[in-house]
């Protein structure tokens, strides 16, 4: 049998190419909803499938966005991709996601893989380490999006969290339930540190200094992964050791989690913990732990509107959104021991 085309398609649902092919592109604004259900019916009934490759060609676009992720561990960065992933097949569009696993070179690597596959936008959770790595994107000039970092001396459109305002609240939270003593476990820090972790230790120092309360450089702890628990237990061997903890991310919280099980450490009774970044792990944990949530499938979906939107009328302005951190009351809070 002949494969149907649009212009049977068009004849059976008495419309025309164009208003077909306005409905295949999900263009739905100036069609009612009776035509719209008539083309639908009529796609179905004979079974018309639309060439991809016919659709590229024609409207110079391959209808793939790609994501290159710093790294994929973090909860933020699985939930961005849940968005992105739902919202571009909302619209005909698919995505070819890689994860650079911190290393810039790898990330540099992606992104010149995923330019020669003609992709039409990049969403970037950057590195952050090597400002040169992005070079490439000017030249490119196809619409791309950062997620969740800053990259100095790069300007693009940036979605992440207000991190100063997270590290704040839950200083307060620990403020407000008598702690004096609060620490901050983090992923390594220092002059290269991306962007989350600098303005997170950053809103530490503020709201504690704000609070009246001692910043004291031995209670501040950075380590790479395997090497928090080790941190946890310096700071609580002190002779004056903190009585509550900010684990500066999901990874660092998760760490602290472990080692706290391997010590012996009863939460809160013996210290209290907020994380940053609301972790599935959080609410399973007993006692749960309070944590700060970001909005990261609302920043997905924004990332993509972004890109479509660059695609199909002016690019994109090159500003800071800042998405609002909210506190997520658990168990793993209490007033000090005496």
């Amino acid at each position: 049998m002949k494969k149907p085309t649009i212009d049977d398609v068009a004849r059976q649902a008495g419309v025309s190419k164009s208003t077909v092919s306005q409905f295949l592109n999900r263009r739905y604004e100036f069609m009612s909803e009776a035509t719209r259900k008539r083309i639908a019916d009529v796609v179905a009934e004979l079974g018309y499938k639309p060439s991809s490759i016919a659709r590229s060609l024609k409207q110079n676009r391959t209808h793939t966005i790609g994501v290159v992720v710093a790294d994929i561990r973090y909860t933020l960065s699985i939930e961005c991709i849940r968005a992105i992933e739902s919202e571009l097949a909302r619209f005909g569009n698919r995505v070819m996601i890689c994860n650079a696993d911190e290393n810039p070179d790898q990330e540099s690597l992606h992104i010149e893989a995923l330019l020669e596959r003609k992709v039409d936008g990049l969403i970037l959770f950057p590195t952050g380490h090597r400002s040169t790595v992005y070079a490439r994107l000017a030249e490119w000039g196809g619409p791309h999006v950062f997620l969740d970092r800053l990259v100095a001396g790069v300007v693009a459109p940036s979605l992440l969290l207000d991190n100063e305002l997270a590290a704040r609240l839950a200083v307060e939270e620990f403020a407000r339930r008598g702690h004096t003593r609060i620490g901050l476990l983090s992923l390594p820090l220092g002059p290269e540190a991306i962007t989350p972790r600098k303005e997170r230790l950053a809103g530490y120092r503020r709201a504690m200094e704000e609070a009246g309360l001692p910043v004291r450089p031995e209670w501040i702890g950075s380590a790479p992964m395997e090497g928090i628990g080790a941190e946890l237990a310096r700071m609580l061997a002190l002779p004056e050791p903190p009585s509550a903890m900010l684990a500066a991310n999901d990874i660092a919280l998760a760490e602290l989690l472990k080692a706290a099980n391997r010590m012996g450490l009863r939460i809160p009774q013996e210290l209290s913990v907020i994380g940053i970044d609301d972790a599935e792990f959080a609410r399973i944990y007993n006692p749960v732990i309070t944590t700060i949530r970001q909005s990261a499938y609302a920043m997905g979906k924004q990332a993509v509107k972004l890109i479509l939107a660059s695609l199909e009328e002016e690019p994109a302005v090159p500003v800071t959104y800042r998405y609002p951190p909210e506190l997520v009351e658990g168990e793993s809070v209490s007033e000090p021991q005496r």
